[in-house]
C-alpha cells in the first residue's frame, strides 16, 4: 500500500471512530433536516450528523462548498473564511467563528480531501489541522475536527446531504454551549446551505 492510500485509510478510520463511536441518537427533525448525535469514547464533546435532501444536483452543491469566501454566509456561526491552499483533490481553509461573550471566538484550519465516488456522489473529507500556521491574536484554535460531508444524486433531482463530526473546540467551553452547538451547527448550515441551493 502507497503511503498516500495508506494516509487515507487512516483519515478514513479517524473519521469512523470518532463518528461512529456510539449509537446515532436522533437529537432534532424540523424543516426535513434530521439531526443526530453520538458519545465518542474518551471526549467530553459530542459528535453529530445532519443530514437532509436538497433539490439540487451534486456538481452545484460542491460548487457552493468550493467557494470558500462566500460559503461562510452559511455555515453556522462562520465570521469569516479563506482558502490557503489547494492541490490536487486537497484544499485547506482558514475559518472564523463567532462565539457567545464571554468565550473567546474560535479559528480553525481544516484539510479537505475531495473524492468523487462510481455512484456521482461527492465525499469531502474534513481534517482539522491546528499548527498548518501560527494561532491569531484574539482567537483560540479549535484543537481538532474529523468529519465529512457526502453528498449523493438520488430520484426526482434531489441530493441526499450528510454532514457529520466530531470536534474539540479547545480552551475552556461551557457545557451548555457545546451541547447547543453540536445540534445548532448541523442543522443551521443544512439549511443555509439548502436554501442558496434552492433560489
Amino acid at each position: 500500500m502507497s503511503l498516500t492510500r495508506l494516509l487515507l485509510a487512516s483519515a478514513a478510520l479517524c473519521v469512523a471512530s470518532a463518528a461512529h463511536a456510539e449509537d446515532w441518537r436522533l437529537a432534532k427533525d424540523e424543516e426535513g433536516i434530521k439531526v443526530y448525535l453520538s458519545e465518542v469514547a474518551g471526549s467530553p464533546y459530542k459528535a453529530y450528523r445532519g443530514v437532509t435532501l436538497i433539490k439540487s444536483d451534486v456538481s452545484k452543491l460542491r460548487a457552493l462548498q468550493e467557494d470558500v469566501v462566500a460559503s461562510c454566509a452559511w455555515i453556522h456561526e462562520c465570521q469569516e473564511q479563506r482558502l490557503l491552499k489547494h492541490e490536487g483533490d486537497k484544499s485547506w481553509t482558514y475559518t472564523r467563528f463567532n462565539t457567545p461573550w464571554p468565550v473567546t471566538p474560535r479559528d480553525s484550519i481544516i484539510e479537505v480531501t475531495t473524492q468523487q465516488g462510481a455512484d456521482g456522489s461527492v465525499t469531502r473529507s474534513l481534517h482539522g489541522v491546528p499548527n498548518y500556521q501560527p494561532e491569531e491574536k484574539g482567537y483560540v484554535r479549535v484543537a481538532s475536527v474529523e468529519g465529512r460531508w457526502t453528498m449523493t444524486p438520488k430520484p426526482d433531482g434531489m441530493v441526499e446531504v450528510v454532514y457529520e463530526a466530531h470536534t474539540d473546540p479547545g480552551g475552556s467551553v461551557p457545557s451548555w454551549l457545546s451541547n447547543k452547538f453540536v445540534v445548532e451547527a448541523p442543522f443551521n448550515t443544512l439549511k443555509g446551505m439548502r436554501e442558496k441551493a434552492q433560489r
